[in-house]
């Protein structure tokens, strides 16, 4: 099973809304129409089987909303894997985590940056402490504003993996967007999964091949961030800047086995671990 584990579908009556959005926060032009529909189409087109979907309610009233959202993408998309939300302003969250495990939701999206809290709230706590064993945690780090004053960074994320060791946590865009020395600093090389969403339009190749040459291969994952960016050439991309092999391509787009094994069908032969990255 080929895996993009981040990705974005919107429900269609916020899905133009999100995408403007989208578009003055970053200042880039999505390349998807953000619909399930398109989703599907676009991991056809790059040749991927399955896909993450994440959300993140921007206010405690949102929660239970955009988790119906992905309570319904479950029951009726097979090749998605939703994620649910909860913000620390959500005061019944142990409940709403018996809902969503009860639906089959696997993990929880944070984006600290668009909820409006920062990573190290001690109103987080409560609710990590709850997901250790039980959700994956998909993390949004990085932003324009320097590492100490972001609402999220790679120190922050370090911090909590220090301090809830059992939670499996994935740091998106490459351990933290436009805070990629930080990145290198306080997560490469630790367990914390990296995605490569992102990241590759922005990141030169000296600190891109520096993060991935101290993290661990198989914690890294392939993440497009559709609909920002379109998976097949997110994956020509990785190709041409790392001069991936055919075997480690797969294996980057394989790598979530270790995350949703009972899915999983076993690896044929022929995977070789490691990147296979080629040097002159």
């Amino acid at each position: 099973m080929t895996l993009d584990i981040h990705t974005h579908a919107f429900h269609p009556k916020i899905a133009s809304k999100v995408l403007e959005q989208l578009t003055g926060h970053y200042g880039i032009t999505p390349v998807g129409t953000g619909l399930v529909e398109h989703l599907l189409e676009s991991l056809d087109a790059a040749g991927i089987e399955r896909a993450a979907v994440h959300a993140a309610a921007t206010a405690p009233a949102q929660v239970i909303p955009a988790n119906n959202w992905s309570m319904e993408l479950a029951r009726t998309q097979p090749r998605l894997i939703p994620f649910g939300t909860i913000h620390p302003g959500f005061a019944d969250f142990e409940a709403e985590f018996d809902r969503l495990e009860r639906a089959g939701i696997r993990g929880i999206k944070i984006h600290a940056d668009f909820q409006g809290f920062r990573l190290d709230d001690p109103a987080l706590r409560p609710i990590l402490e709850a997901m250790q064993g039980r959700f994956i945690a998909m993390f949004h780090v990085g932003d324009r504003l320097p590492p100490h004053e972001n609402p999220s960074c790679p120190a922050k994320l370090r911090a909590i993996r220090e301090d809830f060791p059992q939670l499996c946590i994935i740091a998106a865009h490459l351990g933290g967007y436009l805070h990629w020395a930080e990145a290198l600093e306080y997560l490469a090389g630790t367990d914390v999964y990296l995605d490569t969403s992102s990241s590759l339009p922005f990141l030169d190749d000296s600190l891109l091949r520096a993060i991935l040459d101290r993290h661990p291969p198989e914690r890294v994952l392939f993440g497009s961030d559709y609909p920002i960016f379109d998976p097949a050439r997110e994956l020509k991309r990785l190709r041409e800047r790392l001069r991936l092999s055919d075997a480690a391509l797969t294996r980057l787009l394989t790598s979530g086995e270790a995350l949703f094994p009972e899915e999983w069908p076993r690896p044929g032969p022929g995977l070789t671990f490691g990147w296979g990255i080629h040097t002159e």
